[in-house]
């Protein structure tokens, strides 16, 4: 009886082991089997649903004139909290998880909570060469739009789910910037609720010292309500030349050459160990060469860092055709080289061609879904951080930020 007792009490402790660390061991060491299961088909369906309700909102024309009602009520509630005696700091209501960012802030559990719900592109004027949008606005959502009428931003950052109010009230850079600057450098007008509920509209001649306050901000100096963006005549594809560098020296001299040069649209470089690199110009063109076309946005294509990795394996160089969309959304699939750590298999061929098209799951879901233990994980021992560094500073710079990584990205 003894030998039956023991096995049925450790069946037991198995069971309260499944029950109450279970769950938490495969959302930490087998994490793959959670977001395979469950966070790509929900990340499809959010994806679906935003997509249709954009869709929607801009053909039936009602963006401007629910825009108009939602800022009223953004100053409701502003001038509400005045009246209460102002007691605490004030956030936007929209979660922390929702955010690109890993980071979730706790000040929006101590602050009082002002609800922005403001997601519309709210006209495209291509006379003045202007797109107005809402700060909750995606640069997946820009693209999807203006791309397909034959314009597009001068710097519009990769990720889909990066909103135009992130990118201005903290920093938007992408291959585009050294020809046109920051992203807050094509912005003409930003348009504002501030603290005491009132509204403001500046642009670099009307309230012109918070019209350059504001990028950087943080959303300390009000609540962003919309904002004008320049736009640029767009062309079907990027004609991309891949360069495989080596020698630290070397991917710095051959990246500020080519960001010197104006005719390059686009420089990008990829980092896969302190002295081997792959340096990226591109230029937007109508022009095609079938034979070199490659849809690298298509879910069944290798991701895209492992692919330009091929160059610097093989030693070539190259050159290749990429839709201007894919170009532009390049790293969202893959989310840089994030999703490797997630799913280990996920750039596998027979993975990529059978679930490839619900990739990748939305950012905002794995930080919902992390739990405190791996949410004190990554930020104690895993870092996705841009800097900023003039490029005299670029090889102490790089000094001071390699670690051991799959590698890193500049541009």
């Amino acid at each position: 009886m003894e030998p039956a007792v023991s096995l049925a009490v450790c069946a037991l402790l198995f069971l309260l082991w499944i029950r109450v660390k279970g769950l938490e061991f495969v959302l930490i060491h087998q994490r793959w089997v959670f977001v395979c299961l469950f966070l790509l088909p929900l990340s499809l369906i959010f994806d679906i649903y935003y997509y249709m309700r954009a869709w929607v909102v801009f053909k039936l024309s009602s963006a401007p004139r629910l825009h108009e009602q939602r800022v009223r009520d953004i100053q409701k509630q502003v001038r509400e909290w005045k009246e209460q005696g102002s007691k605490t700091f004030m956030c936007t209501g929209r979660p922390g998880w929702l955010t690109v960012s890993l980071r979730v802030g706790k000040y929006k559990k101590t602050h009082k909570n002002i609800m922005i719900n403001l997601m519309d592109i709210l006209e495209v004027d291509t006379k003045k060469q202007i797109v107005r949008v809402e700060p909750l606005v995606t640069m997946g959502q820009v693209t999807s739009l203006i791309n397909s009428i034959g314009w597009t931003l001068p710097v519009l950052p990769e990720l889909d789910d990066l909103t135009v109010g992130g990118l201005i009230m903290g920093t938007g850079i992408e291959s585009s910037s050294h020809k046109y600057g920051l992203f807050q450098h094509i912005c003409t007008a930003y348009e504002l609720v501030l603290a005491d509920g009132s509204f403001v509209r500046c642009t670099p001649s009307e309230n012109s010292d918070l019209f350059y306050a504001v990028p950087w901000s943080c959303g300390t100096l009000g609540f962003l309500v919309a904002a004008e963006i320049r736009i640029i005549p767009a062309k079907k594809y990027v004609k991309l030349s891949f360069e495989p560098v080596r020698g630290l020296e070397a991917i710095c001299n051959k990246f500020k050459h080519e960001s010197q040069q104006q005719e390059n649209h686009f420089v990008e470089g990829l980092l896969y160990s302190l002295d081997e690199a792959v340096i990226m110009t591109g230029v937007m063109t109508d022009e095609v060469e079938p034979s070199k076309l490659n849809s690298i946005g298509n879910y069944y294509k290798p991701w895209f860092f492992k692919h330009v990795e091929n160059y610097l394996k093989t030693n070539q160089e190259g050159l290749e055709y990429i839709p201007l969309r894919h170009y532009y959304h390049r790293h969202t699939r893959s989310i840089f080289w994030e999703l490797q750590d997630i799913i280990p298999f996920g750039n596998n061929p027979i993975f990529r061609y059978l679930f490839g098209w619900m990739v990748p799951p939305k950012i905002s879901l794995l930080k919902l879904t992390q739990g405190e233990t791996l949410r004190k994980l990554y930020e104690q021992h895993h870092v996705v951080q841009d800097m900023l560094v003039p490029m005299k500073c670029m090889i102490p710079a790089l000094h001071t930020f390699h670690i051991r990584s799959p590698g890193h990205r500049f541009g």
